[in-house]
């Protein structure tokens, strides 16, 4: 008999919002691998620098205890004035890949959602008390965007476990493009879990009250393959060619008699 492949005890976290932050590998290497984003090194600071081809983006990954770990900075452009979004060390990666991976994609914005509630609405999230905003059911996450349509300002996504026990916040300044904003709260939404290998350490509770860890055994090599896999597939989207346009339709043609 052939040997068993070797397997890994992961757990697989629900909600998303309150599964740690992960590596952060799975959204700097792809950006780096198959985006063509350019990095900076210096040996004798705790941070990494992300620059995009047009180098109108600039990602900035630095541990900072009392502010966000990861900020994203836009140039201004002829539609839209600069903007930025920032997220905490214990925002989840992949709710910040599902971020760049639209960044990195402008056909997204004809395809994603342009209501960043719209997810939110359509997986039991009830509108917030007063505050112009949603709460998941478990009344740990909040979205919102102070100043309300007349004076829409920037948005925020508050993650806590109570008065004076934050976990993570997003914030996404008020000219980010709401599609990109759609595409955090879309992976925020998602009621699939996530995938923790270090879930003892780096859940912010084992409340579970407030959050199911399933432990399950899953091949290493499967594992070991995810990011290869993701960066894989983000060079295959960024190498297809671009869908041509349908060609205008002619008028079909009338036979005229002359009389």
């Amino acid at each position: 008999m052939p040997p068993r492949p070797e397997t890994v005890e992961v757990d697989f976290v629900a909600p998303r919002h309150l599964a740690g932050g992960g590596g952060p590998a799975w959204i700097t290497v792809p950006l780096h691998r198959a985006c063509g984003w350019s990095h900076g090194h210096d040996p004798l600071m705790p941070r990494v620098l992300l620059s995009s081809p047009d180098q109108k983006a600039l990602l900035r990954l630095e541990p900072d205890l009392d502010g966000q770990w990861w900020t994203l900075h836009h140039a201004a452009e002829p539609d839209r004035p600069a903007w930025y979004a920032s997220f905490g060390a214990r925002t989840p990666v992949e709710l910040i890949a599902a971020f760049t991976d639209a960044l990195t994609h402008p056909a997204t914005a004809a395809t994603a959602p342009a209501d960043p509630y719209g997810p939110l609405q359509q997986t039991a999230w009830s509108p917030a008390a007063g505050d112009n905003g949603f709460v998941s059911p478990d009344k740990t996450a909040y979205v919102q965007r102070p100043g309300g349509a007349q004076d829409p300002g920037a948005w925020f996504v508050t993650v806590t476990l109570g008065p004076n026990r934050p976990v993570w916040q997003a914030r996404f300044g008020e000219h980010t493009p709401l599609h990109l904003v759609a595409a955090f709260t879309s992976a925020l939404a998602d009621p699939n879990p996530l995938l923790r290998t270090d879930s003892q350490r780096s859940l912010p509770t084992l409340d579970p009250a407030l959050v199911t860890c399933q432990t399950t055994g899953v091949p290493a090599v499967h594992v070991a393959s995810a990011l290869e896999e993701r960066v894989r597939s983000l060079t295959d989207r960024r190498a297809a060619p671009p869908a041509s346009p349908s060609p205008p339709r002619r008028p079909s043609a009338k036979s005229h008699r002359s009389r």
